[in-house]
């Protein structure tokens, strides 16, 4: 299973960005999908997920009601709508699939794009 993540780049305080991940695997439709991000020199952190088992998607504190996860089952590709940006969400961004456990911690997940990375600055 291969994850590849795109749409990062440089976005003003207040800006939108929409992150994707293409991953190829025939059994996408039976992932659960998640972003991670990890600014430097801090650990990975939960983002958003996609459960696949209920379709819900759940979101960290700090992202909630400015970011939005989506996927496309027929494109094997999740999407990652982050609106209001601040220079807080600067970060690499990773997509994440296939959870075993808890599906807020990265260490659950058995598959990861290589990150793309957004940074929100003036």
């Amino acid at each position: 299973v291969q994850l590849q993540a795109s749409g990062g780049g440089l976005v003003q305080p207040g800006g939108s960005l929409r992150l994707s991940c293409a991953v190829s695997a025939r059994t996408f439709s039976t992932y659960t999908m998640g972003w991670f991000r990890q600014a430097p020199g801090k650990e990975r952190e939960f983002v958003a997920v996609f459960r696949r088992s209920d379709g819900n998607t759940y979101y960290a504190d700090s992202v909630k009601g400015r970011f939005t996860i989506s996927r496309d089952n027929a494109e094997n590709t999740i999407y990652l709508q982050m609106n209001s940006l601040k220079p807080e969400d600067t970060a690499v961004y990773y997509c994440a699939a296939d959870p075993r456990g808890v599906i807020y911690q990265p260490q659950a997940y058995n598959y990861w794009g290589q990150g793309t990375e957004v940074t929100v600055s003036s």
